[in-house]
């Protein structure tokens, strides 16, 4: 029999967080239409999760944010359409669309209800804080009696 540092068989806290539910990298995580999705940032302290995604060229009323079932979905839409005057024709017209669509897996320790999004020089950043009973406490010093 062989001893065994029992840490060896534990991942680490960044490789269970990597691991989990949080990052969802099934085909929802990709645009219907085939388009560029955005790039995402994820950091995190001791109060909160931010998401940045890069999405250069929109405005903020084209994004929609939707929690349903700790499954948090950022996605855009947005059509562009040249106009022309009556009396001009046209042998070729361009439509611009783009969309896309992510999805986050919540893990149970956020809280949902105080989510908060700002949009700004072509990065969407969302807040998504974490519930007060899960926020690491500072370690104290205990009286013995």
């Amino acid at each position: 029999m062989s001893l065994v540092r029992f840490t060896d068989h534990l991942p680490s806290m960044v490789d269970r967080f990597f691991e989990g539910d949080f990052f969802d990298w099934s085909n929802r995580n990709f645009s219907l239409t085939n388009t560029t999705l955005p790039s995402v940032n994820i950091r995190e302290n001791d109060n909160e999760f931010k998401v940045e995604v890069a999405a250069p060229g929109f405005d903020k009323k084209d994004f929609r944010l939707e929690l349903d079932h700790d499954v948090l979905t950022v996605s855009s839409e947005k059509r562009i359409e040249n106009e022309t005057k009556e009396d001009e024709h046209f042998n070729k017209r361009e439509f611009s669309y783009q969309s896309f669509t992510r999805s986050f897996s919540l893990p149970n320790t956020v809280d949902g209800e105080h989510i908060d999004a700002t949009y700004d020089k072509g990065i969407l950043q969302i807040s998504i804080p974490k519930r007060e009973e899960s926020k690491q406490k500072p370690s104290r010093m205990i009286e013995i009696k």
